[in-house]
């Protein structure tokens, strides 16, 4: 079977990609899983670290999204599922994780974000990973006190058009709860008012407890203060998943 046709890609974007992967060689190889509650910051510091270690990032909700769009036969499965207003089964989203591995972004490592979210979860991953002869390296917790993410949270406004965010505190706009470019109103999304980041929170504690003592007897937790500056977090999580 011949490969794909490209000829018709710019020479400045072929060279990028190419100079890219040759980078890539140098860098380390691993499998690392991001934990943390809404709000507290790993979710900046995936996409900085997919783009510095050329770790492919793994969302489950990214990942259904894709198999469902492209039609794929887990991808068929899950769409099902969802219409019925029922949850994805662990067994499915092992599967579209064990397919992405398989492609040539996630040949050097890979980002999981928000999943596992259970220890059967972990197990599942765990067993699913040996039998492809890999492993989790390491397991990052991003800690920060509630009271901060309330804060944190609570007073993100956003302009919907454009996806800019803003923060009364912490990046106010020049006007307040308006955009700085369109002049348009911001708003608050329901995910961060108080009443459901707590209900949240509660959730996110009660389940991840268990993955973190699962992770932490075998000897894979490395937990960073996330209540602080987001290089300081950076430098933290780089200097916690280095061989």
């Amino acid at each position: 079977m011949s490969g794909p046709d490209l000829r018709n890609i710019p020479n400045d974007v072929l060279f990028n990609e190419v100079k890219r992967r040759f980078d890539c060689s140098f860098k380390p190889k691993g499998k690392v899983i991001l934990t943390g509650p809404p709000g507290s910051g790993k979710g900046t510091q995936a996409p900085q670290l997919s783009q510095e270690n050329c770790w492919c990032h793994l969302s489950t909700g990214d990942l259904l999204r894709d198999e469902v769009s492209r039609g794929t036969e887990l991808g068929k499965k899950a769409k099902e599922i969802m219409n019925q207003g029922a949850l994805v089964s662990d067994d499915i989203v092992i599967g579209m994780i064990k397919n992405k591995l398989k492609e040539p972004i996630c040949s050097r490592g890979a980002i999981f974000d928000g999943f596992p979210r259970t220890v059967p979860q972990a197990e599942a991953l765990d067993k699913m990973l040996e039998e492809e002869g890999s492993k989790i390296d390491k397991v990052v917790e991003f800690n920060i006190p509630d009271e901060i993410l309330v804060e944190r949270i609570t007073g993100r406004r956003v302009h919907l058009a454009s996806g800019r965010s803003y923060h009364v505190k912490f990046s106010p706009p020049k006007v307040p709860d308006v955009d700085d470019i369109s002049g348009e109103p911001l708003i608050q999304r329901k995910d961060d008012t108080a009443e459901v980041l707590n209900k949240r929170l509660q959730a996110y504690h009660s389940t991840t407890t268990p993955i973190l003592n699962y992770y932490s007897q075998k000897g894979l937790l490395a937990t960073i203060n996330a209540n602080q500056p987001v290089k300081t977090v950076w430098e933290d999580l780089l200097r916690n998943i280095s061989p």
